[in-house]
Parts: structure tokens; C-alpha cells; sequence
């Protein structure tokens, strides 16, 4: 394993994972005059950016929503996303512009630890999964809108809300504010009796 170099990381780790999921990624070399449009569950690898080519480019249905950084087994995956933002800013044509990024989602991995970033909004944070995303799920996430999600925080005001003690509407008032900050871990404490179950489902 400490001599393992990144093209075996690739093949016998990455890859592997890759094709595991269903349905399976179907892993293609670029070519020049490669037709991506036709392209509907495809990882492509060494898929030119203006800013060098990218380990491995996600097509889903022709349109590249994915850019994974690789790095062989004994190197950390963590910062290996700065270079996968790179690329992200670097492609021709991409399916967007968020804040400079022109591919949502990003992946750095080491074929052990997968490292996952969501570039559409500013706050989302990196976070590590345990695996990367299938086709459907990435295209599941490119129809969600979190910003849609969020205004329904802003059409029911807490004060509309029956029956709620101060201590209840600060907590939700707070945990409404985390959601919005990108938290994806929060707790609510409260001793027995104070109304727990009666303020998460307010």
C-alpha cells in the first residue's frame, strides 16, 4: 500500500467503487472530438479544464454535474478539493456559474476517504461520505432548491405558530438559523415534559 501509486489507486480502488454503484458509472477514456451529449451514467477521465485536466468528469444525460480529484491511497483526500475547485472554474462549458464554479459537485478522494463538496451555495461546507453519489442521486440534488426550501421558513413566522412557549420558538428560531448556515448536525435539549416532540414537529 505505501508504494502504491495513484494509477493503481485509481484502477483497483476508485474505479472499483465507482462500478459498484447502481447503475454503474461507465469509466471512459477522453479523446479529442469525444461526444459527451450522448453520454448518460459516464465518468470520464483526464477530462481537459483551462486549468489542467480533471481525474475523472461525472455525465449524467450529456451534462457534466461532477469533477472527482483522485490522489493515491497514502495521501490525505481532504485538500485535495482546492484542486477539484480549480477545475470546476476551469471548464469550457459547464451547466452553471456559481460564484465562479461552472460544476456543482465536487469530489476529492484517495480511494479510501471520499470527500464531498456541494459548490452552489457559499456556506455549504466540505463533508466526508462514505461513497460517491449515483446518477439519480446527483440529479436528484441539480433539481433541488435550497433557497426554494428555506423561503418556506420566512412564509410561517414562529409567531403564527399556536401554542409555543418562548424557550420552544428560540429553540426553533435557532435551529432554523444552523439549517440556513449550512449545519448538518444540531441537538435539541430539553428536560422531560418541556414539549421536545411538540417543537420539532412545529
Amino acid at each position: 500500500m505505501p508504494d502504491e501509486r495513484e494509477w493503481q489507486t485509481r484502477r483497483d480502488r476508485i474505479n472499483k467503487k465507482l462500478k459498484s454503484l447502481l447503475p454503474a458509472w461507465n469509466i471512459v477514456k477522453y479523446k479529442d472530438g469525444m461526444d459527451v451529449s450522448s453520454f448518460i451514467c459516464h465518468a470520464v477521465e483526464e477530462y481537459p479544464t483551462a486549468n489542467g485536466p480533471a481525474d475523472y468528469a461525472l455525465f449524467i444525460q450529456g451534462r457534466l454535474l461532477g469533477l472527482i480529484e483522485a490522489k493515491k491511497v497514502g495521501v490525505g483526500a481532504y485538500n485535495a478539493l482546492e484542486q477539484a475547485k480549480r477545475y470546476s472554474q476551469g471548464v469550457q462549458e459547464g451547466q452553471g456559474d456559481w460564484n465562479g464554479y461552472r460544476v456543482p459537485f465536487l469530489y476529492s478522494t484517495n480511494g479510501e476517504q471520499v470527500y464531498f463538496l456541494d459548490v452552489r451555495n457559499e456556506l455549504n461546507l466540505s463533508r466526508q461520505i462514505a461513497d460517491f453519489h449515483t446518477a439519480d442521486a446527483l440529479e436528484a440534488m441539480l433539481k433541488h432548491d435550497g433557497e426554494s426550501s428555506f423561503s418556506w421558513f420566512e412564509k410561517t413566522p414562529i409567531n403564527e405558530i399556536e401554542r409555543l412557549r418562548p424557550y420552544q420558538a428560540d429553540a426553533i428560531s435557532a435551529t432554523e438559523k444552523a439549517i440556513r448556515n449550512g449545519k448538518r448536525q444540531m441537538l435539541l435539549a430539553m428536560a422531560t415534559g418541556t414539549g421536545k416532540t411538540f417543537t420539532c414537529r412545529s
